[in-house]
């Protein structure tokens, strides 16, 4: 049943189809291709399918458009979109509201035969099913703060899948990472893409509050309920009450104020400190941590049986390093941000500060780079960035700096010698997979786009 399903495609480029088609075909699908929104949706409509495959862009009707009006007629046929222009919004809207995947051009074929597969057998299981329906549920109302996520790597559109899965979800999510790498941006992310979105998101730093008043942060107190106390308060989740609360370095959290989180995750609620009115929680909750809480609960300072109530979703961040061109990205953004703040109109980057930017090992990750890029803005004073510009420690990491009896002659300029360096690495890429750009780009960890254009810059043929 599974290989005689019938597959879907709409793309307006000819060729890309054939080769779709002829590949399906081999794994025993049966095909039907057009080249147009419209005809699309009539054929989704009119006849079964286990899996349609749609172009973002396309004539009279969108990719988005015909999903929004499968989703409505047929909310279990599976669909996967195809784009060359991925960006955090689009990734999240789709993913939220029900889109199995989406893959960007180019893609291997490899790729798409895996997600075909996938996407028949979540459609031939009820389990699943279940599971996808609740997925494509349409949002009665759509936030109106955009997604301010920023990069294109695939670990971080790993990310940008996850929030759209979970936004609407009740679940707790758990946020990993190394310390700068946004989680703090994801868990806003996630509530201002969720049904939460106009009520109010709270965030506790747990490891900023001293341990005697997180309790009362959190929960509240009672007029006179310790030294000080000389008013009633209320806490975070009284305030976070329909919306989210974040709970940032949970792991910084004593024990006993563990057991008081684990109740109120268990039971939706709570008692101020010295009262004994109870009240309930309708918060929903997103940890974060920059710890290995495997690690922590087996040195007995995170309680196991908390660690599964956060746990229920998780995310993990990846540091800057991994993820390749987004440096330039996330560098290009903050500099236009705090290029408008300081009145300075088309500041850009030299190609050094980007060549040390790539090199760079960035353990302070992107709150590291937004600290850079505006150093760097103010210690320059013309409209190109350079690398004396940069804070020190970038400038010097893994220079090497010796001293040599090279002839004035003999010395070459910077760019001269990184432009070659970049050219071999390229070439040798290449060569290793066969001429084959997806998977060049991949080994140098940047976009296919980019290396284009470096293949053009360097006339390698």
């Amino acid at each position: 049943m599974l290989e005689n399903a019938n597959i879907l495609i709409a793309d307006d480029e000819p060729s890309l189809r054939v080769v779709l088609e002829t590949v399906l075909r081999k794994e025993g699908y049966k095909v039907d291709s057009v080249d147009n929104g419209a005809d699309a949706l009539k054929m989704a409509l009119n006849k079964d399918y286990g899996a349609a495959l749609l172009d973002i862009r396309m004539p009279q009707l969108d990719g988005l458009q015909v999903f929004y009006e499968i989703q409505k007629h047929k909310p279990d046929l599976p669909v996967i979109l195809m784009t060359a222009y991925s960006t955090a919004e689009i990734a999240v809207e789709a993913m939220k509201r029900g889109v199995f995947d989406y893959v960007l051009k180019p893609f291997s074929v490899e790729e798409v035969k895996i997600l075909i597969a996938r996407a028949i057998r979540m459609l031939y299981l009820s389990k699943e099913v279940q599971y996808l329906a609740q997925e494509v549920q349409t949002l009665s109302q759509e936030p109106t703060g955009p997604c301010k996520l920023i990069g294109e790597s695939p670990k971080i559109q790993e990310v940008y899948k996850s929030i759209g899965r979970v936004a609407n979800s009740k679940a707790t999510v758990l946020i990993t990472g190394d310390s700068g790498t946004g989680k703090g941006m994801v868990a806003k992310t996630i509530h201002y893409v969720s049904e939460r979105w106009q009520k109010p998101f709270i965030q506790v730093n747990c490891g900023a509050i001293p341990e005697g008043l997180l309790e009362s942060e959190l929960f509240g107190h009672e007029k006179g309920a310790f030294t000080g106390a000389i008013n009633q308060k209320a806490g975070k989740f009284e305030l976070a009450e329909g919306g989210t609360i974040f709970l940032d370095e949970i792991a910084e959290m004593s024990p006993n104020l563990q057991v008081k989180l684990l109740r109120v995750l268990q039971e939706r609620e709570f008692e101020r400190v010295g009262g004994s009115q109870t009240y309930t929680a309708n918060v929903r909750v997103i940890a974060a941590t920059n710890r290995d809480l495997s690690a922590e609960i087996a040195e007995k300072r995170f309680r196991a049986d908390l660690f599964y109530r956060l746990n229920v979703v998780s995310i993990h961040l990846p540091p800057l390093r991994e993820r390749g061109d987004d440096i330039i990205l996330l560098a290009e953004h903050f500099l236009k941000r705090f290029s408008l703040e300081a009145q300075r109109e088309d500041i850009f980057f030299s190609p050094e500060v980007i060549q040390i930017f790539r090199n760079y090992s960035w353990p302070g990750n992107v709150r590291e780079l937004e600290n850079a890029v505006e150093h760097a803005l103010i210690m320059g004073n013309t409209k190109v960035i350079l690398p004396e510009n940069l804070p020190s420690n970038l400038n010097m990491q893994g220079t090497g700096f010796q001293t040599t009896n090279l002839s004035k002659e003999n010395f070459r300029s910077l760019r001269e010698v990184l432009d070659e360096a970049e050219k071999a690495q390229i070439v040798e890429a290449l060569g290793h997979t066969g001429g084959n750009r997806v998977q060049a780009a991949k080994l140098l960890q940047i976009s296919r786009r980019a290396l284009i254009y470096k293949i053009q810059e360097y006339n390698l043929t």
